[in-house]
């Protein structure tokens, strides 16, 4: 991705400022946080695609390999799959559609439970897989921006943030 022509202002500040005008400065913080938050999102977001285009993936089904890659036999209920990455059934069908037209995960039935389909990855999954999460290492999660500190405590804010969501217990 080409970098970025930087703005004259920063957005999300003067947002901060005029909310705080319009009388709006018990919340102004707040939305300041959540803008950025979106806007480093769109942020990582391309840096994420500009790496897995080329490769014929999207994040969502680079997660879906990538997870498929870390279990034991290769397979998970598409149920489990949805839950793990924390996106409703449809999407996992849908980047199933897609993997599987690519013959990089098939569909089988479960050995045990006629009701309950299986989703495994092929060789061929495998490999891209690794190849992306190659690439993702060396082009974006080496370098995503912050110092190794500051890193820490991103990721400790947002865990914090995510647990008051209810976004997973314990």
């Amino acid at each position: 991705m080409p970098p970025l022509s930087p703005l004259p202002i920063d957005p999300i500040e003067e947002a901060h400022r005029q909310w705080t005008e319009h009388g709006w400065s018990d919340v102004a913080d707040g939305m300041a946080a959540v803008t950025s938050v979106m806007r480093a999102q769109q942020i990582m977001m391309a840096r994420v695609e500009e790496v897995l285009k080329p490769l014929g993936l999207t994040f969502a089904r680079y997660e879906l390999l990538t997870l498929l890659t870390f279990t034991r036999s290769g397979a998970l209920p598409m149920t489990k799959a949805s839950a793990r990455l924390q996106v409703h059934p449809t999407s996992v069908t849908n980047a199933v559609d897609r993997l599987e037209n690519a013959q990089l995960v098939r569909r089988v039935p479960h050995p045990s439970d006629r009701r309950t389909t299986l989703i495994e990855i092929s060789d061929s999954g495998r490999a891209l897989a690794l190849e992306a999460t190659e690439l993702l290492n060396a082009k974006v999660f080496a370098n995503p921006g912050l110092e190794p500190d500051k890193l820490t405590q991103l990721v400790t804010i947002l865990t914090e943030l995510r647990k008051t969501a209810g976004d997973f217990e314990g």
